[in-house]
């Protein structure tokens, strides 16, 4: 898969078992530069792309997935026959569930993968929650409950990829989640701005900085942060479009990012707190992982909760998500239903997916 900081592709072998998860080989690849930037622009400005270029990003992105299996079989001398199936996310371009007619784009032609690797793939994970009216989105909740859940206490999963989302864990009652808001997409933005790097890394920018109070209660009075679940966004919200509402210009950049930096440790903690305040632990897993100055944050604003990474409780904190839309095409294939309808709002439990056979 690929997420919504459109970094890369995250491609990893999986194999199940009752509640446990084996990672067989991991990797990550990037986009070439050039499709990186065009799936960027489409979408930040989809009202400007025009059929023929989506179409051309679904087979080049296709391409690339289709590429990113073939590496990830020759790297881990794994014949393509041992593979049941894969199971694609799909790189989104537009997601749009509280429209009249809701939607979610992920482009990656399915038929490229399956038909250039051979082996049976699922793809469009979203069509079928959001036909049961839900938000398709988020997905990984239901592995998360798989692998992660506990009836000795309550726990949250916690993915900060270019958005966050939690995933509440209870001990008794239904599971539920949502996105949190922003989490590395805005300070990704800002970097871009100053100097065209593609990321702040370890948080080294934001931890100059200070944060600006003023700008930060700005930012938090966006109406998506008081909105109840079910509920899920993207870069077709937060974006540098919506950045620019701000009128940053002229501020001290490093103080910026560290406010940019809060608004997701706040908005994040928030969240927690109001949605599942009895928490004894946090489990994170993302890109955001990487950002040290986050992560010390986010640890110290989520006291006396521990928070920490899943790779403590078995699953490589970057591979998390790949590794759930294995374990979704497995559901699929199995006839199993894949989302979680306390999560998505969907009316029912349905299977998801569709099925490529090469």
């Amino acid at each position: 898969m690929s997420g919504t900081s459109m970094d890369g592709i995250d491609a990893a072998i999986a194999s199940f078992d009752n509640a446990s998860v084996r990672l067989h080989h991991a990797a990550s690849y990037d986009y070439p530069l050039q499709l990186r930037q065009q799936l960027k622009t489409a979408a930040n400005t989809p009202l400007d792309q025009d059929i023929e270029n989506l179409e051309t990003l679904d087979r080049l992105t296709g391409e690339c997935f289709r590429d990113a299996v073939l590496r990830l079989l020759e790297e881990s001398g794994t014949d393509a026959s041992e593979v049941t199936a894969i199971g694609s996310h799909g790189q989104t371009v537009r997601h749009c569930p509280d429209i009249d007619e809701p939607f979610s784009l992920q482009i990656g032609n399915a038929r490229i993968i399956s038909g250039g690797t051979g082996i049976k793939t699922v793809a469009d994970f979203r069509t079928a929650d959001m036909q049961a009216g839900g938000q398709g989105a988020p997905l990984a909740p239901a592995f998360h409950q798989w692998l992660f859940g506990s009836d000795a206490q309550d726990r949250v999963v916690l993915n900060i990829g270019g958005i966050a989302n939690i995933t509440v864990l209870p001990r008794h009652g239904d599971v539920t989640g949502f996105d949190t808001g922003p989490g590395n997409t805005l300070m990704d933005n800002w970097m871009h701005n100053i100097d065209g790097s593609r990321f702040d890394a370890g948080g080294a920018l934001a931890a100059s900085g200070s944060a600006d109070e003023a700008l930060l209660r700005r930012l938090l009075a966006d109406p998506y942060f008081e909105l109840p679940p079910p509920k899920s966004t993207g870069l077709e919200y937060f974006n540098s479009e919506w950045l620019r509402r701000f009128a940053l210009e002229g501020l001290v950049a490093a103080d910026v990012q560290s406010t940019l930096c809060e608004l997701t440790v706040t908005s994040i903690a928030a969240a927690i707190e109001r949605y599942a305040g009895d928490t004894a632990a946090v489990f994170v897993c993302g890109g955001g992982t990487h950002n040290s100055e986050l992560m010390r944050r986010l640890r110290r604003r989520m006291q006396p909760m521990r928070v920490e990474s899943t790779a403590r409780h078995g699953l490589d904190p970057d591979w998390v998500e790949a590794a759930a839309f294995a374990w979704l095409a497995s559901r699929t294939l199995a006839g199993l239903p894949g989302n979680l309808p306390s999560v998505t709002g969907a009316s029912n439990a349905v299977v998801l997916g569709t099925v490529f056979d090469p």
